[in-house]
Order: C-alpha cells, then sequence, then structure tokens
C-alpha cells in the first residue's frame, strides 16, 4: 500500500457495471478510484477486453469509457507472460486466466470481481493469497478499515 492506498485490481465485469449504472457497488469502486481513496490497476487484458465489449454491446457508452480511463489513469499492468499466464489457467477457466495471472504477479492487495463460479474457488484461492472479492465485499472491508483507522 503506497501512501495508505490500497492497489485495486478491478475485473473488466466491474469497470462495465460501474458505467452502466451508477448505483451500486461497483460505481462506488469506481468514485473511490475517482477520489484517488483507492489506487485502481487494470491489464492490457482488461483494457482491451472492456473496449470490446463496450463496442459490441454498449456502442453509446464507449466514449464514456474511453474518457473514464483517460481521467481516472488507472495503473496499467503489462499482460503477463504465456507461461505464467498458462500456470494459471491450470486453476481457472483460459478466459480467466490472464486477470489471476496479472494480479498473482503484482502487489495487489485486492481483487474485485463479480464472476464468484470462476474466481472464488479453492484452487483459485490456494494459488494467490490476494483476497478476491465482489464489490459489495471491498466496499464493506474499505469501511470497516477506515472506521478502525480513523
Amino acid at each position: 500500500m503506497e501512501n495508505n492506498q490500497w492497489h485495486v485490481f478491478l475485473d473488466t465485469n466491474v469497470i462495465i457495471a460501474g458505467l452502466i449504472s451508477s448505483r451500486g457497488a461497483s460505481s462506488a469502486i469506481l468514485d473511490l478510484g475517482e477520489a484517488e481513496e483507492i489506487r485502481i490497476v487494470i491489464s492490457q487484458h482488461v483494457l482491451v477486453e472492456a473496449d470490446r465489449v463496450f463496442l459490441a454491446k454498449f456502442p453509446d457508452l464507449i466514449v464514456r469509457f474511453r474518457e473514464f480511463i483517460k481521467n481516472l489513469s488507472p495503473l496499467l499492468l503489462d499482460d503477463p507472460s504465456p507461461k505464467v499466464v498458462h500456470a494459471a489457467s491450470e486453476v481457472i477457466e483460459s478466459g480467466d486466466a490472464p486477470i489471476l495471472a496479472a494480479v498473482k504477479s503484482e502487489n495487489i492487495d485486492y481483487l474485485v470481481t463479480l464472476d464468484t463460479k470462476h474466481f472464488k474457488t479453492k484452487k483459485v484461492r490456494a494459488y494467490v493469497t490476494t483476497p478476491i472479492v465482489t464489490p459489495s465485499e471491498f466496499l464493506k472491508a474499505f469501511r470497516e478499515f477506515w472506521e478502525e483507522a480513523g
């Protein structure tokens, strides 16, 4: 944690949910990033995947997404090597392996995802030490931390 900021890796689905609806936990996390209360971290993979989803499914939001990324300037990680992604694919679906590999390769305080089916398994939890939480679980942990610190 640098400057008391948690490094929070966001899965693509959290970014999409947060930009589609201004209500809800995903949006609140994006707001925390914009307010510089947390350091949002994404990988090249997440950036490209989100851009593709917005273009294909929510074309009216693509400009908003790109402006959000530009203004937020998240910590953008290079994608992990194919070898590291392959190792991650041994414990999670191959489509999610680049995200899990990126989190394992960096010093991340939380991985926030809406994909509990693939990310919240015993194999995945044994593979990374980073807490994997839903947006609402993250907000609860964030509130509790600052209440105790405050």
